[in-house]
């Protein structure tokens, strides 16, 4: 299936209350997490203030054009399917966001929210579901995790940890087991692509019985880094 990049509207002098600075609106597969696979679309939000050693969207940081609330809801809408994920850079950087994800649930979309972990969730709203990453020390943002996000999550939520090598997965196991993480929420381990193998990461997770999920970027196996795939 290909995605579909939509056209962006014009930089009109709009109400600021109203708006969200927005990289790309796009429908692709959901390529991680618990909706791997559906046909889904991506609200990308413009800016980060990370900047994790593996990132793939650095396009995202700067740039970008104002949308209103109203038009990015109309958009998600002609795209024709259920399930929509706001991400990043990192959206809720953007404090308009929050209301965003509100618009979508109550227009009865399935809803998910990608973000860093670096930014309070509680505001979000409850029925939708937080992926939320967990910094690694190869990641080069450990220092940004905010560790108060963890006692927020519940069975709808997803934690994501994206290992660099052998020294982020020990880390990352001996967080799991210290704070059992696995009966808070979905626990879900990724390999940095050309950083770590999948096999690998693989056969330590099934020889150390841990109670996580493998799991491996579909749109990446498909479209490689292609932008708004």
């Amino acid at each position: 299936m290909n995605a579909t990049a939509a056209a962006l509207p014009g930089d009109i002098e709009q109400s600021p209350q109203e708006r969200l600075k927005i990289t790309e609106i796009f429908l692709s597969l959901q390529g991680e997490a618990d909706a791997v696979g559906w046909p889904t679309v991506f609200v990308r939000l413009t800016g980060c203030p990370l900047r994790c050693s593996y990132c793939d969207t650095a396009y995202a940081f700067h740039g970008g054009t104002w949308w209103e609330i109203d038009d990015i809801l109309a958009e998600v809408a002609r795209q024709g399917v259920r399930h929509v994920c706001v991400t990043g850079g990192e959206p809720l950087a953007q404090k308009r966001c929050i209301g965003l994800l509100e618009r979508l649930c109550d227009a009865g979309h399935e809803v998910s929210l990608e973000t860093s972990g670096a930014i309070d969730v509680s505001q979000v709203d409850p029925r939708v579901s937080r992926v939320v990453d967990i910094k690694t020390p190869g990641s080069g943002e450990l220092h940004r995790n905010r560790w108060q996000n963890l006692a927020l999550l519940s069975a709808r939520d997803q934690l994501k940890f994206v290992l660099c090598g052998r020294s982020d997965y020990e880390w990352a196991r001996a967080l799991v087991r210290e704070h059992a993480l696995s009966g808070r929420c979905s626990v879900l381990f990724s390999p940095s692509k050309d950083q770590l193998s999948p096999r690998d990461l693989a056969d330590w997770i099934v020889e150390d019985r841990l109670p996580v999920r493998f799991q491996m970027q579909l749109h990446k196996l498909l479209w490689n880094d292609e932008p708004g795939r």
